[in-house]
């Protein structure tokens, strides 16, 4: 296999992953990235003197990291990346009087849950982590860690225990739906229900099984030193040890195309780079828009990239929080929840009472920062996926953004900072970053209960042209996303000798039970 050379686009999770599996079998790789950082989506805003990770900011699943490194013979933490368990997973407000903690333990989430809305609650929210504890290791073999499955091949691997569990859930049910099972309190329904938004969908269009997200988490949130980019580059550090070129600020204009099968890339500067495959760890819309070239528009079906996902209103600021105690992850949520997503994908316009998420990034130990001093703030909107379409005008960010931080102040939160302490980032300015997306940040929207079956595999229409990344499958967010880019080599190496499609492919390994 020394032989054999291959080309990943994009230095995001999927893109790392996939370059380190691929390198440690062998391969020759080359991982082109246009910017002069690795992480893709993992990304930081320089906020006057601070440096704040303004892209995802949720670390769940070490275990996948600590597979992958495994897997290339190191260890994820090896002193020069430290990861700290949050005994808080988030920190939740309705309003000065409402808040609720969910922790790391069950029992205190139970117990929190028992203060804030009954004991009858408390039970069922202890029945809810039975049901997603389940429903986490029916799908891990089936679904996470397996190329794309279909209706068929599902059955099979799910086998009669594994369909009942999800009959029980309501196969065709949304996940809104489905939390009215387990919770009578409508501020329990709306907690649970946001996990559809980690996926970059509805709760009222999404499927009821998003709710193993909630097990995801129980096993575990945590904070890295240096942020999220420190584990971008933790990944990264062992990618130039395995021998993967990586070429920083190369940016590639297509994907080349010979006798029908993928062959290499022509980079922006004109320069051709010859390979027997090639993995595109960028959106899968730039393909299907031949942003990549027209030989690879047909390398995925249109049906797997729409709708788009959910888009974000972001501002990284450096400021003092007075008046709430923060925690590392908390989310205010506003009345009228359904309100903001019919604004978001049915009005195409910014929500007019935003659920705002908060990452205070100075908060990972048990001490907040001195009063009055100022701290790394990374706030998040919900939004449209509009950014190649009109911008929202100047006036309705003011207003969402005024809408969001009046709703703080109610809450108890006052924060305060100068003009110049503060970063916003639109839709607009993501769809910049990763073009073709509209702004979408997880890909194709998972609405509907056969949006599993949709989304493009790492095997594409193109031999030798292989996806990986938040558009392909298994879904978004950095595990997923670090896991699609094993999908990716794995399938890959299936695939390279062979002139014919072969059989699906899995990735070893999984979450431990308790």
């Amino acid at each position: 296999m020394s032989a054999r050379r291959v080309i990943v686009i994009v230095a995001g999770a999927g893109g790392l992953a996939a370059a380190c599996d691929l390198a440690r079998q062998g391969v020759e790789v080359t991982l082109l990235e246009r910017a002069q950082v690795t992480g893709g989506k993992i990304h930081q805003h320089q906020v006057g003197p601070v440096r704040i990770d303004a892209g995802p900011t949720v670390l769940t699943m070490r275990w996948v990291f600590d597979q992958l490194l495994a897997d290339c013979g190191e260890r994820l933490e090896d002193g020069t990346l430290t990861l700290r368990p949050l005994p808080v997973i988030a920190r939740h407000a309705w309003s000065a009087g409402e808040q609720l903690d969910l922790h790391a333990s069950p029992e205190a989430s139970a117990d929190a849950i028992g203060k804030l809305a009954g004991a009858a609650e408390a039970a069922r929210f202890l029945a809810f982590c039975d049901e997603t504890r389940k429903l986490y290791h029916t799908l891990e073999h089936a679904y996470i860690r397996a190329e794309r499955p279909t209706l068929v091949s599902m059955s099979q691997d799910l086998g009669a225990r594994g369909l009942a569990l999800l009959a029980g859930l309501g196969p065709f049910a949304s996940l809104w739906r489905s939390l009215a099972r387990h919770f009578h309190d409508p501020r329990l329904r709306q907690l649970f229900a946001r996990y559809a938004t980690y996926c970059g969908g509805s709760p009222w269009d999404a499927p009821a099984t998003l709710a193993l997200i909630a097990y995801v988490e129980l096993r575990g949130v945590w904070a890295a030193d240096g942020g999220m980019q420190a584990v971008a580059t933790r990944i990264e550090r062992t990618a130039r040890r395995l021998g993967v070129d990586l070429r920083l600020g190369s940016g590639v204009r297509s994907i080349d195309v010979s006798a029908g099968r993928a062959s290499g890339v022509t980079l922006d500067d004109g320069t051709r780079i010859t390979a027997d495959a090639v993995v595109f760890n960028g959106d899968a819309q730039a393909l299907a828009r031949g942003l990549l070239g027209e030989a690879v528009r047909r390398a995925v079906r249109s049906d797997g990239l729409s709708p788009r996902s959910l888009s974000a209103l972001t501002f990284a600021i450096h400021g003092v929080a007075d008046g709430f105690d923060l925690s590392y992850h908390n989310v205010f949520f506003q009345p009228g929840y359904a309100t903001e997503f019919d604004d978001i994908f049915r009005q195409g316009r910014l929500p007019r009472q935003p659920t705002l998420y908060l990452c205070a990034q100075d908060r990972t130990g048990s001490k907040a920062p001195p009063s009055g001093q100022p701290e790394r703030l990374f706030c998040l909107i919900n939004a449209p996926a509009r950014g190649d379409q009109s911008a929202p005008a100047a006036e309705e960010i003011e207003q969402c953004r005024n809408a969001a931080f009046s709703h703080l102040q109610r809450c108890g939160l006052t924060i305060r900072s100068a003009n110049e302490a503060q970063v916003c980032t639109t839709p607009q300015l993501f769809h910049q970053r990763f073009p073709a997306s509209g702004g979408a940040l997880y890909g194709m929207a998972p609405h509907g209960w056969m949006s599993s079956f949709r989304r493009p595999s790492a095997a594409t229409a193109i031999p030798g042209l292989f996806l990986a990344g938040g558009s392909a499958h298994p879904g978004a967010g950095v595990p997923m996303a670090t896991l699609s880019g094993r999908l990716a080599a794995a399938t890959l190496m299936a695939h390279l000798d062979s002139t014919r499609r072969s059989a699906r492919v899995r990735i070893s390994g999984g979450m431990s039970t308790a």
